[in-house]
């Protein structure tokens, strides 16, 4: 299917701006927009059949109806070339200004977001998310138009498609162009959604409305020269229409029940003027001749809507006994009403406001991000303050996966809480993380719109370190559940070894003791659940393994041992002797980070137990008169945190080798810093390991990488 597509051009959007952008230089870089986006575009083409420039063109001539400014006009223009055309925003920065780059880098990422509208709850999820991951209005303005002229060309996809994106528009973008007020934008949208998704009601009630036009015309004219006379005597100069009522809102009236015949407002009327005061006279005036309607008076200009919407609406029986809706504002309300937030930048083109009102049009944007998902007329006063106030409180950041799926966490948060929020299992076999295509530590604090990916190796596990870096409750719930399930394994274990030493020692055979019908009384006798749970119970000492064996042998039962708290499988104190002192508290130092197999020996602190240092340490020397000899355990059983200093040659893939020997040899990497980007990089890498050996085979392993040209253990 082909259409001619010439009749738009350069030409007519630089005339359409004009008529409010009156600066040459804006106008030439508007046109200066559209050669570059034109050049990138060269030989892509639009499903609909038209080069793929007009889609760009014809965003921005939508974007000159709401009154754009010329940094949104440029964008819109060159919306599509991050995406499409392998163009940088850095690029755009150079080309154009960091303004437009910022613009363009915005809407690209709203671009790659992927939506559904299966339920409710995640459509109201999409609808915040979109407007709190844009921090300028204009991504989101310059995205409705986007979708507006991509809606009037939705017939040339697939029907089933139409259908998706159609529902997309009206449970998800309409509502957000309502919550802005761009009037314009929001109701043709909605229209075209209604067209796709119900086509037969939509040509309904257009045959209806076109069956009614003629009469409903005659009878507009009447009451127009009625109303222009009365205000004509009274000195008041005004415009005046007629208005059309949307298809899609003469829908949603007959959703509820409404008759075609039983809608009032099909016959409207639009009276602007100069002053507020004028607009109270006209209502006034009106309602002198012509009865109002009972309930239908609304005044939004001294309590207007949250997006900022002011007019004042009544009904009332017109000429012939036909009802109108009239709505009377003054010509600055107008433009509001049809252009929301966007009717600033007009103004700024216009009229050079000062950065202030930019300013209080920023502030407006954070309240319609607190209050959108709010239905203001559904609450009392007190829900909507306390809503208002847990929305505001609720200080969110939005972070991409590389294929463009988006996720909410609080500010602050890491990458650790970014991998539980995709699934456990990420989480669980984390390495490491790659934000914008640059490797970080694992406490790198995310920020709004970053893109992250997650490395995973399968046989990594987490670290009871993470619990003290990670912000969300979700993502340490999920750290404590690995362990509790990983340190329940070793009770079992260590309950297994007990059970069968006993057996031993009484020279009873293992599955003899264990036939079914013994398993069978030993579960019932200690009330355990299964044999899991039966093991369990005697690795952490609820039941000594001699009474349990005695409750088959039916001999003297031995008392059963009280509960006690759980041994701490991991717990300095038992990896480090400390010479003629029993149950004493041991801190490993931070300044030298000694691990297994170091040579070590301990602080006597004042109030904090031994601090164990290596016996090279520069701090021991000045520590000498409280040192005490320490050593450690023949099995230490904890991980220990050191440092490494790693020079290497300037290569983006250094750090990622790096990251990959560590999970080969099973170390765990919990923090990376870099601390020199000169000729040579130096990485500070914070690891866990469990003894000298394990730690000195991984720096062979790092000295043979060609990037690796120094290694050493810090001192601090």
């Amino acid at each position: 299917m082909t259409k001619d597509y010439t009749k738009y051009t350069i030409d007519d959007l630089i005339e359409k701006a004009k008529v409010y952008i009156q600066d040459e230089d804006n106008l030439n870089l508007i046109r200066r927009a559209y050669d570059y986006a034109a050049l990138k575009h060269q030989g892509q083409y639009r499903k609909s059949g038209e080069a793929y420039i007009f889609h760009p063109l014809c965003t921005s001539l939508i974007l000159t109806t709401v009154y754009a400014d010329t940094d949104t006009i440029c964008a819109g223009l060159l919306h599509d070339v991050i995406e499409d055309c392998d163009v940088t925003k850095q690029e755009l920065e150079e080309e154009f200004n960091p303004d437009i780059a910022r613009l363009v880098d915005g809407v690209s990422k709203i671009s790659k977001m992927r939506f559904s509208t299966e339920n409710e709850a995640l459509v109201e999820y999409y609808k915040k998310i979109i407007v709190g991951m844009s921090e300028d209005v204009r991504v989101i303005i310059i995205k409705l138009a986007d979708r507006l002229h991509n809606m009037r060309t939705l017939w040339a996809l697939p029907k089933e498609k139409q259908k998706i994106k159609a529902k997309e528009v009206l449970e998800i973008l309409a509502p957000i162009a309502h919550h802005l007020g761009i009037h314009k934008i929001k109701s043709e949208l909605e229209d075209l959604s209604l067209r796709y998704l119900k086509p037969d009601v939509f040509y309904d009630i257009a045959e209806k409305l076109n069956t009614t036009k003629l009469e409903r015309d005659n009878s507009v004219n009447e009451m127009i020269n009625e109303v222009s006379n009365m205000l004509k005597e009274h000195n008041i100069k005004f415009d005046i229409k007629g208005r059309s009522k949307s298809i899609y809102s003469i829908y949603k009236k007959m959703e509820r029940g409404k008759k075609f015949s039983e809608l009032y407002d099909l016959l409207a009327l639009r009276i602007l003027v100069d002053t507020e005061q004028e607009c109270y006279t006209t209502l006034g005036i009106i309602h002198s001749k012509f009865k109002p309607m009972p309930k239908r008076f609304k005044d939004y200009i001294a309590m207007p809507k949250v997006n900022g919407y002011q007019s004042l609406h009544t009904t009332i029986f017109g000429v012939d006994g036909q009802i109108f809706e009239v709505q009377i504002r003054t010509k600055s309300m107008d433009e509001i009403a049809e252009n929301g937030v966007a009717a600033h930048w007009a103004y700024k083109e216009k009229r050079n406001l000062a950065e202030t009102s930019k300013n209080s049009t920023e502030a407006k944007l954070q309240f319609f991000k607190s209050i959108m998902e709010l239905d203001v007329e559904k609450m009392s006063s007190e829900e909507f303050v306390n809503s208002v106030k847990d929305e505001i409180l609720n200080d969110n950041i939005y972070v991409f996966t590389p294929k463009g799926d988006i996720f909410e966490l609080p500010n602050g948060s890491t990458p650790i809480d970014f991998a539980y929020k995709i699934h456990t299992a990420v989480g669980d076999t984390m390495v490491g993380a790659i934000v914008n295509n640059m490797i970080v530590p694992l406490d790198y604090k995310l920020k709004n719109n970053d893109i992250v990916k997650i490395i995973t190796n399968r046989n990594s596990s987490p670290s009871k370190e993470w619990l003290t870096i990670v912000k969300t409750t979700q993502a340490k719930n999920k750290i404590k559940n690995f362990f509790t399930k990983s340190e329940k394994e070793i009770y079992i274990e260590r309950g297994k070894d007990s059970l069968e030493k006993e057996l031993r020692k009484k020279k009873i055979p293992y599955q003899e003791f264990l036939s079914d019908e013994n398993i069978e009384s030993l579960l019932n006798s200690t009330k355990c659940a299964d044999l899991d749970e039966f093991y369990l119970s005697i690795g952490n000492n609820k039941f000594s393994a001699s009474y349990v064996v005695n409750l088959i042998n039916k001999q003297p039962q031995e008392q059963e041992l009280i509960p006690i708290n759980p041994v701490k499988i991991k717990d300095n104190e038992a990896d480090i002797i400390v010479n003629g002192i029993d149950k004493i508290k041991v801190n490993i130092s931070n300044c030298c980070s000694p691990v297994p197999g170091d040579e070590i020996i301990g602080y006597i602190s004042k109030n904090n137990g031994i601090t164990v240092h290596r016996i090279n340490c520069p701090n021991v020397d000045r520590l000498e008169d409280r040192m005490i000899p320490v050593s450690w355990s023949e099995n230490p059983k904890s991980k220990y945190i050191t440092s490494l200093l790693i020079t290497t040659k300037k290569d983006d893939r250094a750090l990622l080798e790096i990251m990959q020997k560590a999970n080969a040899s099973t170390i765990s990497i919990y923090n990376i810093k870099t601390l020199s980007r000169t000729d040579n990089v130096i990485y500070e890498v914070d690891i866990r390991v469990n003894n000298l050996e394990r730690l000195n085979n991984f720096i062979r392993d790092l000295n043979q990488l060609k990037y690796v040209e120094n290694i050493e253990r810090t001192m601090r």
